[in-house]
């Protein structure tokens, strides 16, 4: 008798242990479809972005125009270049008149400059994570891959676009809980990027980028419109008119000056 309510005990024990295997394994496989999915969704915008050429981009150089929005309408506009080596160093500079506003970040440092006031200082601390936060939740980390050993990427799904389209969606993941997600069409062109944080007073905020007007520059697909909104109401605008890539970009761009007089001449590289 005990040796038969063994026999029994252990078949159980053995059902239980294949039920779950078998539910690890189909739930490993549906993970690793969805894997595949994602990756398939990348590898075809990177294809319809320029492919290799977009890939082997080293450094960019924009200007335009850029408008602060307020209640859905345009407020004041500046024009701003913008100069970006990746993976992790960009300056930004707003003109209005005769006045430049600059932010400059390299990795875990950054300053900001205001040459109307003279003043030049560091970057606090949630200046800077703001601004790794932007590196974290871009199209260009996403596409280039700079989120390899950090993010997991995952297949979302389909999600309604407009009438009668709907956009593909990936997500990616980092270990601190910060989840963003990407649309593309059908064609494999970036619609939309979409991820919430908390701002400083503790609530939540969702952030997100529309692209728009695709421009062949040089062989590679650019979006040189950028609608930014957050909670859903459009907060700014970046117009491209102008689009540089692999410029040979000198570390000294990037170096905060000792003194507010070195920023009165615009930038030569």
């Amino acid at each position: 008798m005990n040796l038969n309510r063994k026999m029994i005990k252990l078949s159980h024990l053995l059902i239980v242990f294949v039920l779950l295997f078998g539910s690890a394994i189909s739930a490993f496989a549906q993970s690793v479809q969805r894997d595949e999915k994602a990756e398939a969704i990348l590898a075809k915008a990177v294809e319809k972005l320029g492919g290799e050429r977009y890939l082997q981009v080293k450094s960019i150089v924009g200007s335009g125009n850029y408008s602060a929005y307020r209640e859905g309408q345009a407020q004041i506009t500046q024009t701003f270049i913008d100069i970006t080596v990746f993976p992790d160093k960009e300056r930004t500079e707003f003109k209005t008149g005769g006045t430049r506003n600059i932010q400059t970040n390299v990795g875990e440092t950054g300053w900001l400059a205001d040459t109307g006031a003279k003043v030049i200082k560091e970057q606090d601390k949630d200046q800077i994570e703001g601004f790794k936060r932007a590196l974290r939740t871009s199209l260009d980390n996403l596409l280039r891959g700079h989120w390899r050993k950090e993010a997991t990427l995952s297949f979302v799904g389909r999600r309604e676009a407009s009438l009668g389209k709907r956009n593909n969606v990936v997500k990616l993941t980092y270990p601190d809980g910060l989840a963003v997600e990407f649309e593309f069409s059908d064609e494999g062109l970036p619609m939309k990027s979409v991820y919430k944080r908390t701002n400083s007073e503790g609530a939540e905020v969702k952030e997100e980028d529309r692209y728009a007007q695709f421009i062949d520059v040089g062989g590679i697909f650019a979006p040189f419109i950028v609608d930014h909104f957050q909670n859903g109401a459009q907060t700014s605008r970046i117009n491209y008119l102008k689009i540089e890539y692999n410029k040979i970009i000198p570390d000294s761009v990037f170096n905060k000056p000792s003194d507010a007089k070195e920023l009165k001449k615009d930038l030569k590289f």
